[in-house]
């Protein structure tokens, strides 16, 4: 099951540094597990997905 939320940066500043944003877009993971920071292809997306899956 996935959850997905877009959050205004600028907007949410307290939200924006609580997850730490350094750049937009920004993709978290598991509640700051991993960040994907840029527009990335979609496969280093499921790459960083896989990595934090399998522990």
């Amino acid at each position: 099951m996935v959850e997905a939320e877009m959050i205004e940066a600028m907007e949410f500043q307290q939200l924006s540094n609580k997850h730490g944003v350094s750049g937009v877009p920004q993709t978290t993971l598991n509640d700051g597990a991993a960040h994907v920071v840029g527009a990335v292809p979609e496969a280093n997306l499921l790459a960083e997905i896989q990595r934090i899956m399998a522990g």
